[in-house]
């Protein structure tokens, strides 16, 4: 598990310690930078990622998004706070050990794909685990399968330049899965790609992540990106969280102005799940079933099609509820189930 406790990042040379006392003291970013000169990047973050979790940090341009996540990497260092990991204190971890954790669990894709130009495709993917020493043929061997697994199999031998974007950035990511990680930071993998690469990297991410569990830290400015990826949200700005939560949560319950600025125009049949709605009860009605967790988009069209309620089954396929018409109604009108 990752937990994350009262994590600070301040640029600026001189005036931090103030910098921090303003901050904690209420005053904004744009004060304190006035005062200090100082940046507030990432003001009194905390939050914890469970294992297996996607765990999404979406904000814009400037949010402080990116500097959490480079943080909790230790690519840079932040000013005050905690970073654990399975309880093991990350940040007063010497430069070795930090070495070795970051070669054993942890792995990190960029928005730019960082691959090496003049290395063929299966030496950019076995690159971690030469620098970890591993011999020529079971990095290969290891490489060959992870790129199995992003569909790449093929393209071992090409450089980079020879690959799409879309293709490229598989091979980042194969990179990444190659040293086996327990973690992985993604910050805005997807987002020079064009609209229907980056929706197939997301299917490959959420294809991968089915069967290997990692835990994740996606960073995004894409809200329609983070509801689809994400386990639960975070809503960042001006380097704190406005509210972090599930898609569900944040669409039915934001907590600012500002939250709800974003989910406004998000269509709730895509984001509510049949769970979350339907009447429980263990007996089944006539006619088709859905699953628990499948937006209540699916059952539209059955509802629409002459049947006046469903069956949701969960993923043994046992009855847990009945979803009708009459309650999606309300629910997409803003009402309360």
């Amino acid at each position: 598990m990752l937990q994350v406790d009262g994590l600070w990042k301040v640029f600026g040379a001189g005036k931090v310690d103030r910098a921090l006392a303003l901050a904690a003291g209420g005053m904004a970013r744009a004060g304190i930078l006035d005062a200090t000169g100082c940046v507030v990047a990432v003001r009194d973050v905390a939050f914890s990622v469970r294992s297996g979790e996607t765990f999404v940090v979406m904000g814009l341009s400037g949010s402080g998004k990116s500097t959490l996540v480079r943080c909790l990497a230790r690519l840079i260092e932040p000013t005050r706070g905690a970073v654990t990991i399975d309880g093991v204190d990350f940040l007063a971890m010497d430069a070795a050990t930090l070495r070795a954790v970051r070669r054993t669990k942890l792995s990190m894709v960029f928005q730019h794909f960082g691959l090496f130009p003049h290395r063929r495709v299966i030496d950019n993917v076995a690159y971690g685990l030469e620098v970890q020493g591993i011999g020529k043929s079971e990095r290969h061997a290891r490489a060959r399968k992870v790129l199995s697994v992003v569909g790449l199999e093929q393209w071992e031998r090409s450089f980079p330049q020879q690959l799409s974007g879309g293709m490229q950035q598989r091979v980042g990511l194969a990179r990444a899965l190659a040293l086996d990680p327990e973690i992985l930071f993604f910050d805005e993998p997807f987002s020079a790609l064009d609209p229907l690469i980056r929706r197939d990297m997301q299917d490959e991410l959420l294809r991968l992540q089915g069967s290997l569990h990692c835990t994740i830290v996606f960073i995004t400015h894409d809200f329609a990106e983070a509801l689809r990826l994400g386990d639960r949200i975070a809503i960042m700005k001006d380097g704190v969280f406005d509210q972090i939560g599930t898609p569900e949560d944040l669409v039915t319950r934001p907590a600012t102005d500002y939250v709800a600025e974003f989910t406004k125009d998000v269509s709730k049949a895509t984001v509510l799940s049949a769970r979350s709605v339907m009447r429980p009860t263990d007996t089944a009605v006539a006619g088709p079933r859905v699953d628990a967790e499948s937006p209540i988009s699916a059952a539209i069209p059955l509802l629409l099609n002459g049947y006046p309620s469903v069956t949701v089954v969960d993923a043994a396929q046992s009855v847990v509820g009945v979803l009708d018409g009459t309650t999606v109604a309300r629910v997409l009108a803003g009402e309360a189930p």
